[in-house]
């Protein structure tokens, strides 16, 4: 890419991303920009128009989307493949601009490049509105920490510059982005085809009254929040070229430092002051974010590469629990539970992840997953090997992001975004008065307790846990019955009979058992739950002493015989599928708390049975 170097003093610097989706003129907008501005020289000028002619799609005229669109691929395909870098500058700014692909399966590449960018250029064709990827790209943007978007509204002179067609885009954009934390939010009809509001504003636009394009890029604040946050300062290399010399290179996160601040090692608390700030081989006496530099102290402490400096009186959070969004970018799916390495800052560390929820990057909304595939977004818990000292991604990006790295092949496979220590989260709630399930259970005078009923259809599971049930009631305890009818009937409507539907199913069941049993009820549970491990996460769920598996233990045959609701005749006509028991297995508990074997026994004595085993381990009184 040629243009036009800085000249004269040196200017600030904006980094900024085109993004959107596929064929909404990232790369034409940004050649448009370089044209009008007299940033392309007169050879290039002619080697573009010679590409034009074998490459273009702007039939003779040259197609100024080629000076981005640099990779053979993308040129005979006409789209932007990879993350293509251009410098250049005007006489008030600097810019890199990072043309990202449109594509999904290219979505890796687009959070690349906002990882690195200050600023977000969101094309959106006027014809088409806002797309499934102009929403994936804006949310991804808020979520990599950008806090200024410009929605650029391409192709006004496709639809007659028409107003309402950008008004009803206008609504829709500033809709999407309100919830999404950017400071500012601007929406500007362009033509980067023929260049209307591109450097300047357009006769032919006399109804919008903002700035063009490339005036408001020039003249945008986004610097002022660095300054105005806490010294961060992340140790990069140790300069020891003697055995006098003990510097700490890196670049300033944030704030500012000057010669004898005190500093602080907030991992270790370990403290100095600043004894000199070297730039560029030059001792100054002060420096700012962005600040390329290296410090010495008045002290020898113990600081290595990963470590980070700040300002005693304003220490970021240090734990090695954190939540935090993770963007997942590997084919390989993210499984909750997998041992990854996180790099943080200058530091490498590792940690295991587990998943709380997946998130819709186009709606938001929120829903349970134990894996997450290329694209997807989750929120997550992580427990890192050694303490982490951070800021929260929204309070400051440098401090709060991280890479995720596959621990075997190396792979970067994720870009994650910290969003609280959990330790803190912990703290607060501490420090509240206490209302839990010992409270709730006291009241009714009980101990909380999950009964699990396991076994085949048909088995008695559903007809002794009602027998049990009253029983209890008869005894003054406080419960609650759930069953897989009720739960498919309601809040597990919307799952089939699939292995992982099933699994779904019982995690659901599982955790609306637990927040029962929070409430100081005991509850029970009659479900096939056909597969241990299932079986075993929930069992996780509770304390030891809360949780009671009871195997009915009845064959098949007799199953198959009572078959009150004529599931197993379905199964064995092939009109059901999946049928446990029949084309799916069934994993007999190992180890249940209580082993009912039904054969000879009625369902009164298998329900006195159950109490019995109850009142030994102290749940219930004795009769």
């Amino acid at each position: 890419m040629s243009a036009k170097p800085c000249e004269g003093p040196v200017k600030d610097l904006l980094r900024f991303i085109t993004c959107g989706s596929v064929d909404d003129g990232k790369s034409t907008m940004i050649g448009r920009m370089l044209h009008d501005s007299k940033l392309i020289r007169e050879d290039t000028f002619r080697a573009l128009a010679d590409d034009s002619r074998r490459y273009g799609t702007n039939g003779g005229d040259v197609d100024l989307a080629l000076m981005v669109d640099g990779l053979q691929a993308e040129r005979e395909q006409g789209i932007t493949l990879d993350v293509a870098y251009c410098f250049f500058s005007t006489p008030r700014r600097a810019f890199i601009v990072a043309d990202t692909p449109g594509h999904e399966q290219y979505t890796r590449n687009m959070a690349t490049g906002a990882s690195t960018a200050q600023l977000a250029v969101v094309l959106i064709d006027a014809r088409k509105g806002f797309l499934q990827q102009t929403k994936r790209h804006t949310y991804i943007c808020s979520l990599l920490g950008l806090k200024h978007v410009v929605f650029a509204v391409n192709k006004i002179d496709l639809v007659g510059y028409s107003e309402d067609a950008f008004s009803r885009i206008f609504q829709e954009a500033h809709n999407f982005a309100a919830p999404l934390g950017f400071r500012s939010v601007h929406v500007i009809p362009i033509s980067a085809r023929d260049g209307d509001n591109i450097i300047a504003r357009s006769a032919r636009t006399p109804w919008y009254i903002g700035p063009a394009l490339l005036p408001y890029l020039e003249t945008v604040d986004v610097y002022s929040d660095a300054l105005s946050k806490p010294f961060r300062f992340q140790v990069q290399w140790v300069n020891r070229p003697n055995s006098e010399f003990r510097g700490y290179a890196g670049t300033i996160a944030s704030g500012r430092i000057a010669k004898g601040d005190a500093v602080v090692v907030p991992t270790s608390g370990q403290t100095s002051r600043i004894q000199d700030i070297i730039s560029d081989r030059a001792s100054q006496d002060a420096a700012e974010a962005g600040g390329a530099i290296v410090l010495t102290l008045e002290d020898d402490i113990d600081i290595a590469r990963g470590h980070v400096l700040c300002s005693p009186s304003q220490q970021p959070e240090v734990t090695n629990r954190f939540a935090a969004h993770i963007l997942w970018m590997d084919r390989e799916p993210l499984i909750s539970g997998h041992s990854v390495l996180c790099r943080i800052g200058t530091s490498l560390i590792s940690a295991s992840i587990s998943i709380d929820c997946k998130i819709d990057i186009s709606t938001r909304a929120r829903s349970p997953g134990s894996s997450i595939g290329l694209n997807e977004v989750a929120f997550c818990n992580l427990v890192a090997a050694a303490p982490v000292a951070f800021d929260p991604y929204v309070d400051n990006p440098k401090m709060g992001a991280f890479v995720v790295i596959d621990r075997h092949s190396y792979r970067t496979v994720g870009a994650g975004m910290i969003a609280f220590n959990l330790d803190r989260r912990d703290e607060r709630q501490a420090s509240q008065p206490v209302v839990d399930k010992s409270v709730r259970a006291a009241l009714k005078r009980q101990k909380p307790a999950a009964l699990w009923f396991t076994g085949l259809s048909g088995a008695g599971k559903s007809t002794i846990s009602r027998l049990v049930e009253a029983r209890l009631h008869a005894a003054g305890h406080h419960t609650m019955l759930l069953d897989g009818d009720q739960m498919r009937g309601g809040l597990n409507r919307d799952l089939g009979f699939t292995a992982d539907d099933r699994i779904e199913n019982i995690r659901r069941a599982g955790e609306v058992a637990k927040l029962l049993l929070e409430s100081g009820l005991i509850v029970l549970c009659a479900f096939i739950s056909p597969y241990r491990a299932e079986r075993a996460k929930v069992r996780e769920l509770f304390q030891p002493d809360e949780f009671v598996e009871i195997f009915i233990d009845t064959p098949i045959e007799t199953c198959m015989a009572r078959d009150p609701k004529g599931l197993y005749g379905h199964a064995r006509s092939g009109e059901l599928t999946n049928f446990t028991g029949v084309d799916a297995p069934y994993e007999a508990p190992e180890a249940p708390e209580i082993h009912l074997r039904t054969a000879g026994s009625n369902p009164g004595e298998l329900a006195d049975q159950v109490m019995g085993v109850l009142a030994s381990r102290g749940l219930v009184g004795r009769s």
